[in-house]
């Protein structure tokens, strides 16, 4: 008696489904190339239109004589804009030195401490991120013309410290708030006091917090204009005023304008380059876990 032997049969593939999936990922190249193009398309027209010689400015092409005449111009006597570059770096590098350490230490009191008030003082601080500020332009102004510092960096670094000080502290607040105070019992316990606990062990756990928060507060400062615009004249001009000095009688200097934004933007693209780790850890983390 012969038996029958039954070969497994193969599996029916189904074509549809590899088709809708090859479809489906065709479809989400073609939108990140999109995105893509449309975000860096301006960045990448500005690029080319501060090499351009004046004679190509009003011109669709992407090939010419590049030239560096454009930067030369910005810098020179006509808009004197390395004077207006410093003013900035200055007002940032101050603001920021003086915004962390006491955002820090704010933050780390309003976290590990006990205090009358406490959440009437974190609404407060929290209050000031509402208020718009063209409703702070007119005292700013007033109180700066009587103390006889109008157009003076110190004037918009104090602005600005009311701006990033309360912004810094909540920020920081949130990663403290994450790190576990058994660390800080334990280091207490072998001789530590509170500025060493605070140095080797605070600072080194919540340092995503710290970068993020100089990010943000760097983009604040570095980006101002209101306040730039009506406490400053002349002397403390900072760059986002000056980029409104290519707009003349005779229309916008948009080659000169052009190398002047790419100037203006170089900061930011360098600073974010050296922190970016920290920046993405922090923004994706929200703190210790």
């Amino acid at each position: 008696m012969t038996q029958v032997v039954t070969l497994p049969q193969k599996k029916k593939v189904n074509t549809k489904k590899i088709n809708s999936k090859k479809m489906m990922s065709v479809l989400e190249v073609l939108c990140v190339l999109l995105i893509v193009i449309f975000l860096f398309l301006p960045i990448f027209w500005i690029v080319l239109t501060a090499f351009k010689p004046e004679s190509e400015v009003y011109t669709t092409s992407i090939f010419f004589q590049a030239t560096l005449d454009n930067f030369r111009t910005v810098f020179g006597s006509a808009f004197n804009l390395g004077k207006y570059y410093s003013n900035s770096l200055i007002v940032v590098a101050v603001t920021l030195l003086i915004t962390i350490p006491v955002s820090i230490l704010a933050s780390y009191s309003l976290s590990r401490f006990q205090m009358p008030l406490k959440q009437i003082f974190m609404f407060m601080i929290l209050a000031t991120q509402f208020i718009p500020l063209i409703v702070n332009v007119i005292p700013f102004f007033t109180m700066f013309r009587d103390w006889g510092m109008l157009d003076t960096t110190l004037a918009l670094i104090i602005v600005n410290l009311g701006h990033t000080i309360p912004y810094a502290i909540w920020l920081t607040k949130g990663f403290i708030d994450r790190i576990p105070i058994d660390m800080e019992e334990a280091a207490t316990i072998d001789g530590a006091n509170r500025l060493q606990v605070l140095w080797h062990i605070l600072l080194p756990l919540a340092k995503p917090g710290i970068i993020t928060a100089t990010v943000f507060c760097f983009v604040i400062t570095w980006n101002e204009f209101m306040f730039s615009l009506v406490i400053t004249q002349q002397e403390a001009v900072t760059l986002p005023i000056a980029l409104s000095f290519f707009i003349g009688e005779e229309g916008v200097l948009w080659n000169q304008m052009a190398a002047a934004g790419i100037i203006f933007v170089l900061p930011t693209v360098i600073f974010m380059l050296l922190v970016r780790k920290q920046f993405i850890l922090g923004m994706t983390s929200g703190g210790i876990k």
